[in-house]
């Protein structure tokens, strides 16, 4: 009776060695799949706009890089900026995603210029997604000279990801 009892207390033993096996494997699978979102800013673009609201004159990226040297260098010719970014979350998102854009210019009196612009953004598929902040019209006149920029993705109150210029 020990003879049997023994065997069949491995095989118990066994089963359950293997069932909480299982059991810690499909505990360990759904925390991973329960992590927080992480995100990143891959690019930023800032890009200069002429009169009529164009950052090119044709599709070329050479073009668009002469272009762009071009209205750097005659300023009376540019209508505001446009920073394009580029940006890429993985997991599920617990609270509302949000790009902010700050950007510094010239100091009059004791302090630099600060803005600050944000929106709202919503994951569309696994790839990488871009959106836009424009500062036009008599907001960038208002303004002046752009100094230093930096874009930052939030989830909630939570910094997922920056991209700064030098200056910053």
């Amino acid at each position: 009776m020990s003879v049997e009892f023994g065997a069949r207390g491995g095989y118990l033993s066994c089963m359950r060695r293997l069932c909480m096996g299982l059991l810690a494997a499909v505990w360990l699978a759904t925390a991973v799949c329960a992590q927080a979102a992480t995100g990143r800013v891959i690019k930023v673009l800032p890009q200069f706009l002429d009169l009529k609201g164009r950052n090119s004159l044709t599709p070329s990226l050479q073009e668009r890089d002469t272009y762009q040297a071009y209205l750097r260098d005659h300023t009376n010719e540019c209508s505001g900026m446009r920073f394009n970014v580029q940006w890429k979350t993985k997991g599920q998102p617990a609270a509302p995603l949000k790009l902010r854009l700050e950007v510094r210019g010239i100091a009059r009196g004791d302090f630099p210029r600060q803005l600050t612009l944000e929106s709202p953004v919503k994951r569309r598929g696994w790839f990488s997604q871009w959106t836009w902040f424009a500062l036009v019209g008599r907001e960038y006149e208002d303004f002046g000279s752009i100094t230093a920029w930096r874009v930052t993705l939030w989830e909630g109150d939570q910094l997922l990801g920056e991209q700064r210029s030098y200056l910053w």
